[in-house]
């Protein structure tokens, strides 16, 4: 099996595995939330899940994606946007109270790296070694895949426009 890539700044980066694909049941993952408790994917099972991974945080593009996510999935009844990076929860915290972001979990996947394990995002190699590539799922409540988007490129943000209309279809 080939390794499934994107690219950081147009330079190749391989993942650790391949994607899960629509149609997959969703593994569950472990993760850090801002108060340092734990919780899980599978803690969300009344909602479809909106499950971004991104880089850092500490990132212009990662901030502007969890700023767009947070407007977009407000008014979403019976949605919840999780946004998952390796940043510590503190850093997460800080940037979430700055910023006002109240319609998305912060999910910190530092302590077990669950998510980019289960989910294949981890990048190999690159600038970003060890962090998740940036992506996309749409979680349903039955916990079945229902959307998967890898950007081309780590710098870009994902398409949007193209998650609500996949997001709105299961509403």
């Amino acid at each position: 099996m080939s390794l499934q890539t994107t690219s950081f700044k147009g330079r190749p980066v391989n993942l650790l595995d391949p994607l899960p694909e629509v149609e997959e049941n969703a593994f569950d993952f472990t993760f850090v939330k801002t108060d340092l408790s734990e919780s899980s994917l599978y803690d969300y099972e009344d909602k479809i899940k909106v499950v971004i991974g991104v880089p850092s945080l500490d990132t212009g593009i990662c901030q502007r994606e969890t700023r767009e996510f947070n407007e977009r999935l407000a008014k979403k009844e019976g949605v919840i946007g999780i946004i998952i990076s390796k940043d510590l929860p503190f850093a997460m915290k800080r940037f979430c109270e700055a910023e006002g972001i109240e319609n998305v979990v912060s999910a910190s996947d530092y302590r077990y790296n669950d998510f980019t394990r289960e989910y294949g995002t981890e990048m190999l190699d690159g600038p970003l070694k060890g962090l998740s590539a940036r992506t996309v799922f749409i979680i349903d409540r039955d916990n079945k895949i229902r959307y998967v988007e890898l950007t081309r490129d780590v710098i870009e943000e994902p398409n949007y426009d193209k998650v609500i209309e996949a997001l709105d279809a299961m509403l």
